[in-house]
């Protein structure tokens, strides 16, 4: 059946974006069918993964707000197994459009189960740095959560308005959304204060914290610059290995009965 995963961080510059592209690319290099959606009005994405944005373009901001079928607007891409939803300006303002219609948190749901995706694909959305009815209707579409958060000493601050969207989520719309994997991001050379962050995420989030931690690396910050993944723009690198790994752990990853409910990410 198709696996949702909703990628969602409301601090930005975490590498959420980063890591959504580059384990997509990873898990298509595994054999995986691979759908990004992006639902960030920046359309880092929809950038990184080779696409430009054109006016004429139909995007996810027409299938929240005209209904447009999710099909008619997925987009092949380069990237060996993987295809995209892609952003545009307009979805800055779909929230605000979406605010007064009736079913609003839950048109991305409609949309992918209405699609005629394989039953093997991986469908990725990548989150914007927020809370709002973007991220919501994330949520309420989602199987599970996938948590990045860079390595820095307010690791967790926000996570925990994260998890209580999320538990909002669950009460009244999606019971069944889960966090299955949280990937610590940026990570530098060891130090006392890093190593703290990756002691205090450990105790947050318990068995759900990835093995495979994803190092800084300049090539993380060079590639969308050129619309490649850093799989193909620095296929050797360790930034690139970590994400090969890292998407093999994600598709072992065995959704968790219970969400971490403690509210020490709030700090």
């Amino acid at each position: 059946m198709v696996r949702v995963i909703a990628v969602a961080n409301q601090k930005g510059g975490v590498g959420k974006t980063t890591t959504t592209v580059n384990v997509a690319a990873a898990l298509g290099e595994l054999g995986q069918h691979v759908l990004v959606v992006d639902l960030d009005p920046q359309g880092n994405a929809t950038q990184a993964l080779g696409l430009s944005r054109m006016p004429s373009d139909v995007t996810i901001y027409d299938v929240l707000i005209d209904g447009t079928p999710l099909d008619h607007t997925v987009v092949e891409t380069r990237v060996k197994g993987v295809a995209c939803v892609p952003a545009s300006v307009d979805l800055a303002g779909a929230e605000v459009e979406l605010v007064s219609e009736e079913g609003r948190e839950q048109r991305l749901k409609q949309a992918l189960e209405a699609s005629e995706l394989r039953n093997d694909t991986i469908v990725l959305i990548d989150c914007p740095p927020s809370l709002g009815l973007l991220t919501v209707n994330a949520l309420t579409s989602a199987d599970e959560l996938f948590v990045p958060i860079q390595a820095e000493f307010y690791a967790l601050d926000g996570v925990g308005q994260l998890i209580r969207t999320m538990e909002l989520v669950r009460s009244a719309l999606n019971p069944s959304l889960q966090i299955s994997m949280v990937a610590m991001t940026m990570v530098g050379p060891s130090t006392l204060a890093q190593d703290q962050v990756f002691d205090e995420v450990q105790a947050f989030f318990d068995e759900r914290l990835a093995p495979t931690s994803i190092p800084r690396d300049p090539a993380a910050h060079a590639a969308p610059a050129t619309g490649s993944t850093v799989l193909a723009f620095a296929p050797d690198s360790m930034v690139a290995s970590a994400y090969r790994q890292l998407a093999k752990e994600l598709l072992a990853a065995e959704l968790k009965t219970v969400a971490p409910t403690s509210q020490n990410g709030d700090k």
